[in-house]
């Protein structure tokens, strides 16, 4: 269930090779490996014949972009190997009152992955500044077309917590639609995966989590999860998205 991460500056082709050699584990392989869209042909050979998809980031971080630019943005990354969009929903014009455009730029991502690419819609749920107003971001990401709603982008702070999480799988429920839910930003230890596991089986039913509808955006948690499952994890990483310190419990 996790998608390995790499999105920093400093990224390289060398860094994502590296990150996609990881990626078939003693135990089985992650879910997906998501690095800059740049990077995709790079993942997309260094995966060959793995199960292990390429997901890529649309509009990133700042959410910003209008609607056409996503789309072209979108159909680059699916032409070049991806697998599944991650697309920041244009969070900012959505807390400020716009309702419109923000879906829009949604609605083109969805178009343009069509059938070839699974989209995910990252909320930035640290940015909301109550749950009533990420729940109305969440219902209209859903009707919009997202088979994932996603915490954040791992850029801004607080990144994912389990308030907000509750609040958007709550509204996944309501929808009663097939939508998926991942966690980035910030987790970074078994115990702490645990519990968003845990949350999902409490308002989704026990056996709803799987690759296919939950997912974790994080690069150490690997080594986390390898570790609780008896096989030592690698020392010394550079941080990646998703590993920037847990965020207060309490925010949105």
């Amino acid at each position: 269930m996790l998608d390995l991460t790499s999105l920093n500056g400093d990224d390289t082709d060398r860094v994502v090779e590296a990150l996609c050699a990881r990626a078939v584990t003693p135990v089985g392989p992650v879910a997906a490996v998501c690095v800059w869209a740049r990077f995709v042909p790079t993942a997309r050979k260094a995966l060959d014949g793995t199960p292990v998809k390429v997901a890529t980031v649309v509009n990133f971080p700042s959410g910003e972009a209008d609607a056409a630019s996503v789309a072209a943005e979108t159909r680059r990354a699916i032409a070049d190997g991806a697998d599944e969009i991650d697309v920041v929903l244009p969070y900012k014009a959505f807390i400020d009152g716009a309702r419109t455009q923000p879906m829009n730029v949604v609605k083109a991502c969805r178009e343009a992955c069509a059938d070839k690419a699974l989209m995910k819609v990252i909320l930035e749920s640290g940015a909301f500044p109550d749950p009533d107003l990420l729940a109305w971001a969440a219902r209209d990401a859903i009707a919009a077309g997202a088979d994932f709603l996603k915490t954040s982008t791992g850029k801004t702070q607080p990144a994912a917590t389990l308030p907000a999480a509750a609040v958007i799988l709550d509204s996944i429920y309501e929808s009663g639609k097939t939508v998926g839910f991942k966690a980035a930003g910030g987790i970074r230890d078994a115990a702490e995966a645990a519990r968003y596991l845990a949350l999902a089986d409490h308002i989704l039913g026990d056996g709803w989590a799987t690759p296919q509808t939950f997912r974790f955006g994080a690069s150490s948690l690997l080594d986390a999860l390898l570790a609780a499952a008896g096989h030592s994890g690698r020392e010394g990483e550079g941080e990646r998205e998703g590993e920037r310190e847990p965020a207060p419990a309490g925010g949105y």
